[in-house]
């Protein structure tokens, strides 16, 4: 009996000791956990208020030095606001008085020339400018009909001529609508301009909805499949045509997607062609995957 009462002692005391230190373990790790929890956070919204700088010495410097460093990276994207502000005004002015000197032009094609180039100019100062401040940052999430976007899409583009068709369906989905709707219309314009036409393709499961852009072109070699994704690269057959931009769509797709959590990927079609493949997650929902089920094709129409 002793001995039993004496190994019940010992049990005791041990799980007391256990459970002793598990809770200190706990309290002197939750600043550490803090600490992560706002790191993983930061990305997202550094407008976020600062850690409160408590706890051990240790936990206190390093909440201080994360509370600087947050400070100072909101100091520097203010700075490139107002150095992108400035930026935009001193290149657009002077395209404004050569767009007011275009219309005083006598000849009609010289005319028309200069304001296809003036335009043309114009969309890659925007372009450029836009990624440079990552514009649509501050845009709000909502619920998105994606279908309703895409159709919207052919609204808007319908009497542009460029023939793009749209299978499938999916639940809305909780996004940015303006920066998605940028995504995928890089994605389709790029499939005009270097494949000829573009199928866009819905496929809504249980993980993921996924929209894939499919061209009518050659592809491309399988080691410029991730280079094109870097701001500025172009291959250098699109520096051939005229058509060609500044090698931005693909890397604000990918930025965009980013920020919904997703993933850009670029591959060969089986049968030809580019394959463009933006997957943005969902949460899990039952039911198989819902995509490519109406037969009927939509055609979205883009800008030339």
């Amino acid at each position: 009996m002793m001995r039993a009462g004496l190994l019940m002692d010992i049990g005791v005391r041990l799980a007391a000791l256990l459970l002793a230190a598990w809770i200190g373990a706990r309290w002197l790790s939750e600043p550490i956990r803090r600490l992560a929890r706002a790191a993983r956070a930061l990305g997202d919204d550094i407008e976020g208020p600062p850690l409160p700088e408590d706890g051990s010495t240790e936990c206190r410097e390093a909440s201080r030095l994360f509370n600087q460093m947050q400070s100072r990276i909101r100091e520097q994207l203010n700075e490139r606001d107002r150095l992108v502000a400035a930026v935009s005004h001193d290149l657009r002015t002077p395209l404004t008085r050569l767009r007011l000197r275009a219309e005083n032009l006598a000849d009609p094609e010289r005319k028309r020339q200069f304001s296809q180039d003036i335009s043309e100019m114009d969309n890659m100062i925007r372009t450029t400018l836009d990624f440079l401040s990552g514009a649509a940052d501050a845009e709000a999430m909502v619920q998105l009909d994606v279908a309703a976007l895409l159709e919207s899409m052919a609204d808007d583009l319908r009497e542009a001529g460029h023939e793009v068709t749209v299978q499938g369906t999916a639940e809305p989905l909780r996004a940015q609508a303006l920066a998605l709707r940028r995504c995928v219309s890089n994605l389709v314009e790029n499939a005009i301009r270097y494949g000829g036409a573009a199928d866009i393709r819905l496929s809504d499961c249980n993980e993921a909805l996924q929209i894939a852009v499919h061209d009518r072109g050659p592809g491309m070699p399988e080691d410029e499949l991730e280079k094109v994704m870097a701001p500025f690269y172009r291959l250098e057959a699109s520096r051939q045509l005229d058509c060609a931009g500044v090698g931005l769509g693909l890397s604000i797709a990918q930025d965009i997607a980013r920020r919904h959590g997703g993933e850009l990927k670029l591959r060969n079609g089986e049968a030809g062609g580019l394959v463009a493949t933006l997957r943005l997650p969902r949460p899990s929902k039952n039911g198989a995957c819902a995509g490519a089920m109406r037969l009927g094709n939509s055609f979205l129409r883009l800008p030339k």
